[in-house]
């Protein structure tokens, strides 16, 4: 059982308190990078949190067959210590479950299958190269009760979750006028082994009431060599959109400590003729501590000008970022 110097704090502080299984993790993910815009119209350097986080995790058992789970993690901002909502911690995957013989069942806020179903094949995931930029149904959902399959025939589970109507439910905002709030469904199942992983996800009505996404995702492993796919399907009722997309990795473990990665997605479900190009070198100075760099094109198809050459479109998208960073876990 793994503890922690903060879990051996905690139990000092609080010597009535059993404290079982407490693990505190995270990540630092830090880069400097060169961004030139189309839509500001100018190139900057910038200092990036990508996605830093902070976490306490862990369970205590019931008995040799059940076990009481939980997980809280925040976002923090290494940059500047603020994000979006001038909020130092933003909150991620949190949840309380039970996990026994017969799977796990969990309630909170946190990604929903559909998301988690891309596992390795995004090499740029949290970086500009982000498989984000041009697909939809990476969405971490309030308010969701989850039911996961124990691993069964050598390596395939399965995960449904029930993302509920809650007035501050992952959708109220994108609901489109006139619609009311309904019941969300994500669901994924697949296969994982070694050298093989494959798996189909599909959302219902969990961006917005009306809107249908189906992903197929698939990983292998040849030696040193690490080949991805990712495919998705995406139909909005309330838009009449119905649109598809592809992205495709690649991963080169050069050595045991560098690896070289490229990445291009071609998509129009979230913007039309979506396309992002990636290239990077990581170099792992330690278990913990990767030196990484990276190239990333994005472009769609929009007009760069609105109404007037002078009035430049802010989305339109011709933009190229240059960095090198290092993430730490812990």
């Amino acid at each position: 059982m793994k503890k922690t110097l903060l879990a051996v704090a905690l139990a000092s502080l609080f010597p009535v308190v059993a404290f079982a299984d407490v693990v505190v993790y995270g990540k630092a993910n830090v880069s400097v990078q060169n961004a030139d815009e189309a839509a500001l119209d100018d190139s900057r350097v910038e200092l990036v949190s990508n996605a830093s986080r902070i976490g306490v995790k862990g369970g205590e058992e019931v008995n040799s067959s059940l076990k009481v789970i939980y997980q809280f993690e925040y976002q923090t901002e290494v940059d500047d210590g603020n994000g979006s909502n001038n909020q130092t911690f933003a909150p991620r995957n949190i949840y309380l479950g039970l996990q026994g013989v017969a799977g796990t069942i969990m309630g909170g806020h946190f990604d929903t299958p559909t998301k988690v179903a891309q596992e390795k094949v995004d090499l740029f995931n949290d970086l500009e190269g982000d498989l984000t930029t041009i697909f939809k149904g990476e969405i971490r959902a309030s308010n969701v009760v989850q039911y996961t399959t124990p691993t069964f025939g050598g390596g395939f589970a399965g995960s449904v979750a029930y993302v509920t109507e809650e007035n501050d439910g992952t959708f109220k905002q994108n609901n489109p006028a006139g619609t009311e709030p309904g019941n969300g469904i994500s669901a994924s199942f697949g296969y994982t082994s070694a050298m093989f992983y494959a798996a189909v996800a599909m959302d219902q009505d969990v961006e917005a009431e009306g809107v249908d996404l189906v992903r197929a995702v698939a990983r292998v492993t040849l030696g040193p060599v690490q080949l991805g796919v990712l495919g998705e399907q995406y139909e909005n009722d309330n838009t009449g959109v119905d649109e598809d997309g592809v992205l495709a990795s690649v991963l080169w473990n050069i050595t045991d400590k560098w690896a070289l990665k490229g990445q291009y997605g071609q998509s129009d479900v979230r913007v039309t003729e979506g396309e992002t190009a990636s290239i990077g070198l990581d170099y792992k100075m330690t278990k913990a501590a990767t030196l990484f760099s990276y190239a990333t094109k994005v472009e769609n198809g929009l007009s760069p000008m609105i109404n007037t050459p002078a009035v430049i479109n802010p989305n339109y998208r011709d933009d190229t970022y240059v960095g090198v960073g290092v993430d730490f876990k812990f």
